[in-house]
């Protein structure tokens, strides 16, 4: 950046910090609170702007293994600084009027970057209106375009109302995109022009970087282009497909990318697979992070500080874990694994064995995430574990409340585990943990000793849960997808399943052909079980020596280089340098 004293003004739909902030869903959420903790650490001119969601994204309870939602209960006056400036976006042709809540998070260096979560609940607002930043990614087509208007249009304003001097505006993902629609409003305005020209196009472009998360065509927001004049206003843009997309539909995605200097995917493999979606467009790769002074557990952190005192500040020291004394690294996972034993157990009431290999898979429940590979042969695994050992699992995860798939994915691994806990409880301990969060995320990263990943190819964009439980010495298991390509050191940070996809041409981010699809996870769960038992198992339980050292592995070379402190080093030198 030419002036380290103008901001960069990161813009999210949702912001994971803690669990008692409900403003996330899952991962592109927590990596941003990730990314907007290692702004303040490294003392750069940050501020993030999201939507304050008073019922949250939802709490989930399992009913005879199903999930059901609950709104999230929680008073942002407890926690949040209510701001005296007030903003309004047009919406319908009325004006919604806009207050932000604040949060400052201060970095390890004493450093501050503020959040801003937007807010239309106020008095001046119709009951409606009250009601758009009420609930995260639910509501119709319509709600939507509401709710992105808000961020992007309400977000851009209220900043101006900060008075802050914005350098860069950062899009993370395409739910921001109509802050680009106020930039060129504000070029128009300025210059009293109702054509948009070259020289309104370079204005804002110059100003934005685009980040996209979704390998998946179904993951990028479409909207009728008459309801987003409908809602929005007839804008000039709002007449120019070749800005927006085809079809009279706006694709979120298109206009980002038309109008940002700078687009990005999230790994390599991601960078790819998006340079096909959009062939059209230059898109880089920045591989995500992890906030490392966030992820590591007490326990593991006490061990840095004594041995790698500088982590905190340079994540990257954490290279030198390779010289931790085996003894204390393991009495310091033990600890870990104790906590997440003792979360079971409150839980769900089931009793996990410390010393007995365990395994998580905790993620968002979706088709592509194949999360029932593990128990997809049950015989094959019984006879497994009565030869090489026994094996404790946990599982967690949500799925979308409008996600039937999703539902019945939660309802399959639970009457799995049902039955084979029915059967085979003493070579074989299950649990699914119901909702899942950060706080939940923070037990389990840290207190397993195996990370299961299984996504089908190309459509895991990155993936970050691994890279936490690495910076815990928590080695993966996982398929060639997303960061884990770039991460897996076949034995030494863990193992990989399957081959990386080729990405042939324009068939990148769609799903494989229902029989092929069939055959990839077949394929894939012959590995896994063959590595379980031969490799992973026979480890874990005779030559824990080995083991540890794999931990150690984790450490050194994934969980010092997979942060969000290298990830925004990068955003630095590629993105935010104009």
């Amino acid at each position: 950046m030419r002036d380290a004293n103008r901001l960069i003004a990161y813009f999210s739909m949702e912001i994971g910090l803690e669990p008692h902030i409900p403003t996330y869903s899952g991962g592109l959420g927590i990596l941003a609170g990730d990314t907007l903790r290692a702004a303040a650490d490294m003392g750069l001119p940050y501020a993030g702007v999201t939507l304050l969601y008073r019922n949250g994204y939802f709490t989930q309870k399992l009913v005879h293994g199903e999930q059901v939602e609950q709104p999230t209960s929680w008073n942002p006056d407890e926690i949040l600084e209510q701001m005296p400036q007030r903003g309004y976006v047009p919406i319908e042709g009325r004006q919604v009027h806009v207050r932000a809540y604040r949060l400052m998070l201060r970095g390890v260096t004493g450093k501050f970057v503020p959040v801003y979560f937007l807010d239309t609940d106020v008095p001046e607002n119709t009951p409606d209106d009250r009601k758009i930043t009420q609930a995260l990614y639910t509501g119709n087509s319509d709600w939507r375009i509401k709710q992105e208007a808000i961020l992007g249009i309400g977000g851009r304003r209220m900043l101006r109302a900060f008075t802050h001097d914005v350098a860069c505006f950062h899009m993370n993902e395409g739910h921001a995109t109509f802050l680009t629609i106020e930039l060129l409003s504000e070029h128009l305005s300025r210059f009293d022009k109702s054509v948009i020209d070259e020289e309104c196009l370079r204005y804002a472009r110059r100003q934005c970087v685009f980040t996209t998360h979704t390998p998946i065509e179904a993951g990028h927001d479409r909207f009728p282009i008459d309801r987003v004049r409908a809602i929005i206003g007839d804008h000039p843009a709002f007449h120019r497909p070749d800005l927006y997309g085809k079809d009279n539909v706006l694709n979120t995605s298109i206009l980002a990318l038309n109008l940002s200097r700078f687009a990005n995917g999230v790994a390599r493999k991601h960078g790819e697979v998006s340079r096909a979606m959009f062939p059209h467009h230059r898109i880089d790769a920045i591989t995500n992070g992890v906030h490392a002074a966030s992820w590591v557990a007490r326990p593991i952190a006490r061990l840095f500080d004594h041995h790698i005192p500088t982590w905190r500040t340079i994540n990257s020291d954490l290279r030198l874990a390779r010289g931790l004394p085996a003894e204390d690294l393991w009495h310091a996972h033990q600890e870990c694994k104790h906590a997440l034993i003792d979360l079971v157990e409150r839980t769900t009431g089931e009793t996990f064995d410390p010393e007995v290999l365990t395994i998580c898979f905790a993620r968002r429940a979706t088709a592509y995430k194949r999360a029932a590979m593990l128990l997809s042969d049950h015989d094959r695994l019984r006879a497994i574990l009565k030869h090489s050992g026994r094996l404790q699992v946990v599982y967690g995860g949500k799925a979308h409340p409008h996600d039937g798939v999703g539902k019945g994915i939660i309802k399959q691994v639970n009457d799995t585990i049902a039955r084979i806990m029915g059967t085979d409880g003493a070579d074989l301990r299950m649990v699914f943990l119901p909702n899942y969060d950060i706080g939940m995320a923070r037990v389990l990263v840290a207190g397993s000793d195996l990370w299961l990943n299984t996504p089908e190819p190309p459509l895991e964009a990155s993936g970050t849960s691994g890279m936490k439980a690495a910076i815990n010495g928590v080695p993966s298991f996982s398929t060639m997808d997303g960061w884990w390509i770039e991460g897996c050191v076949e034995g030494e940070t863990g193992w990989g399943i399957g081959r990386e996809m080729k990405i042939e041409g324009s068939l990148a981010g769609h799903k494989l052909g229902v029989a092929a699809s069939a055959d990839l996870f077949q394929r894939d769960a012959h590995e896994l079980y063959d590595k379980l038992e031969n490799t992973i198992l026979p480890m874990y339980y005779k030559r824990r020596a080995q083991w540890i050292d794999m931990m150690k592995s984790a450490i050194s070379i994934n969980g010092s280089h997979f942060t969000t402190e290298r990830m925004l080093r990068d955003y630095l030198m590629k993105a935010y340098d104009d």
